[in-house]
């Protein structure tokens, strides 16, 4: 029995990273499909709504697509209402620009008595029109690459939602081999995952709007865009808000004159952002959702490597998913235990064992 459960471990720990390296090398295909299945879960409710009221599933299927087609219009019109904004930005403000952040990084150098930043000529070398232009050339690359990831994941929601693919029945296939435990955890997975992309979508909604309008009230230029920058990077738990806030700071350095003012705003923006995501957010997402902070770092950590910007996006929903897994076997329910940092949970296990 020992050697066997040695030899079991030692296959663990090979196959783990195999996973991983595939994961990674063909994410074209995996973060299409996994975001796919989130993006699924969401209208699956209101497919079980139009069955009920009779309506045929091709039809069902187009009214989703429209609600999807719908929201991406709005949000290419956002931003194209931003880009807008920036473009219409005369020189006197990037001329203003170059000169607060070179004496803002003269001070640096001072104060470390070195001269690695080059002050005013690294400055002049990225704040004007010719070298933003220039600067934004490779993400021609990025934005190709989106775009068919895009496709691909709506051709994987279209197959997910007329039913060619059953994720119930591959949970009953692959993990969980009885009838009702697959039924009952496919049902959990789907209500705690939409609760969380529910909450997160509002939680970050409100956020931009309120990032926009502190802009806005405070004189800032670009609040269209700040408000959309702070919407979409709050999606990245954590990390996310502390780049808007950080970001905005420094951008609100070179507008804002009187430092009463600056610090009046940056502890505005603060206060957003705390109270969308630091009080309301784990209000209204529960204890089920519950998630060591060392967790969430790790798996950031993990699927921001893997997959780069969509894993940061999608590391929680996943952490989620496997959490509830893990739940369902006693000998992983200790992980899922130590994945929410239920120390009393834990304590139980251990003392059951």
């Amino acid at each position: 029995m020992n050697d066997k459960k040695t030899t079991n471990l030692l296959l663990l720990i090979i196959v783990i990273p195999l996973v991983f390296y595939l994961l990674k090398t063909l994410s074209f295909i995996f973060i299409p499909l996994v975001s796919s299945m989130f993006i699924a879960l969401l209208f699956l409710p209101l497919m079980r709504w139009l069955k009920k009221k009779g309506s045929p599933k091709v039809v069902s299927i187009i009214i989703v697509i429209l609600i999807i087609a719908a929201f991406f219009k709005l949000g290419g019109e956002l931003i194209q209402l931003s880009s807008k904004e920036i473009l219409s930005t005369d020189n006197a403000f990037f001329d203003k620009a170059k000169d607060k952040l070179a004496t803002l990084l003269g001070s640096v150098e001072s104060f470390f008595g070195v001269d690695f930043l080059q002050g005013e000529n690294m400055v002049a070398s990225f704040i004007n029109k010719d070298s933003i232009s220039k600067n934004f050339a490779p993400t021609v690359g990025f934005i190709t690459d989106t775009v068919t990831m895009t496709l691909s994941a709506a051709f994987f929601v279209i197959l997910l939602l007329s039913g060619s693919v059953d994720i119930q029945k591959v949970l009953r296939s692959t993990i969980l081999k009885k009838q009702f435990s697959s039924v009952k955890t496919f049902m959990k997975i789907e209500k705690d995952l939409i609760k969380f992309i529910k909450v997160k979508f509002f939680i970050s909604l409100f956020t931009g709007i309120g990032i926009g309008l502190a802009c806005w009230g405070f004189d800032v230029s670009f609040p269209v865009f700040w408000g959309l920058f702070a919407f979409a990077i709050n999606f990245l738990q954590m990390v996310g808000s502390v780049i808007s806030v950080v970001l905005l700071a420094i951008f609100s350095f070179v507008e804002i004159e009187a430092s009463s003012i600056l610090l009046f705003f940056v502890l505005t923006i603060t206060g957003v952002q705390v109270l969308f995501g630091g009080i309301l957010e784990p209000i209204f997402m529960g204890k089920s959702f519950s998630i060591n902070v060392i967790t969430i770092l790790v798996m950031l950590m993990l699927w921001g490597f893997v997959w780069g910007i969509p894993g940061l996006i999608m590391s929680i929903p996943i952490t989620v998913f496997i959490k509830i897994l893990l739940e369902q076997f006693k000998s992983t329910r200790i992980i899922a235990e130590l994945i929410s940092g239920n120390s009393e949970g834990i304590k139980v296990k251990i003392g059951k064992l």
